[in-house]
């Protein structure tokens, strides 16, 4: 399968283009409104500061670094977020493979980048969107009682691993592009996901994990697990 690059290079996701405008019209005139009838320049200025803080960390939330990986992506599983591994265990995985998988989560916060990329590289098998709770995304029930996008991917070698968009307590919208029998490549969004949340990577068992509980982790660069081949 031949690596394809089909990124375009911006800052901000198309995903916040618009919340980010709207925001923008919303404050400027909210800024407006309270600079015409006050006359306390404390309050005007107070106003002011918090709207620039408000609108900085919707900016920050929607920013969106390009990035390459730079090593074979053969094997390997990449991050496919940034946030921090909150969970690497052995589960049982009931809603496709039915069998015993080894599971690694990384938890978003409101802080992170919220762009998604695909782990492995491959062809999406399956993409399954379920309705479902809004808890905690750290919880341990979340990955089963949440809302969430299934997408299974398998690898050039046979191999099938399933990444699993979760939402959280503030999350109430989870974007996915993946689409059935489409080729994806690693360096390539596999959707977004809207203020905190997380997502748990399924993979076989005797797979190697090269992270750790807490370890922080930079999505389409950190290696999180290297395939049995």
């Amino acid at each position: 399968m031949g690596r394809i690059k089909r990124l375009k290079r911006i800052r901000i996701h198309s995903e916040g283009t618009h919340i980010l405008v709207l925001s923008a019209l919303l404050l400027a005139l909210v800024d407006g409104i309270i600079c015409y009838f006050s006359t306390y320049t404390v309050i005007t200025a107070s106003v002011i500061v918090a709207s620039l803080l408000v609108f900085g960390l919707m900016v920050n939330f929607f920013r969106c670094p390009v990035r390459i990986f730079g090593s074979d992506p053969a094997g390997v599983v990449v991050a496919p977020a940034d946030g921090r591994v909150v969970v690497i265990e052995e589960v049982d995985e009931g809603e496709y493979f039915h069998d015993r998988r080894m599971m690694v989560s990384i938890f978003m916060s409101i802080l992170n980048v919220h762009a998604n990329w695909y782990p492995v590289e491959g062809t999406v098998k399956k993409v399954e969107h379920k309705n479902g709770r809004y808890m905690a995304a750290w919880l341990p029930k979340a990955s089963t009682d949440n809302e969430r996008s299934m997408i299974v991917i398998e690898t050039p070698e046979g191999v099938e691993i399933m990444a699993r968009q979760v939402a959280g307590a503030l999350a109430r919208r989870i974007v996915t592009y993946a689409r059935e029998g489409d080729d994806c490549y690693i360096d390539e969004h596999m959707g977004f996901i809207k203020f905190g949340s997380r997502v748990d990577i399924y993979l076989p068992l005797g797979t190697e994990v090269c992270v750790k509980m807490g370890q922080p982790t930079v999505g389409n660069q950190t290696i999180i697990a290297k395939l049995r081949q």
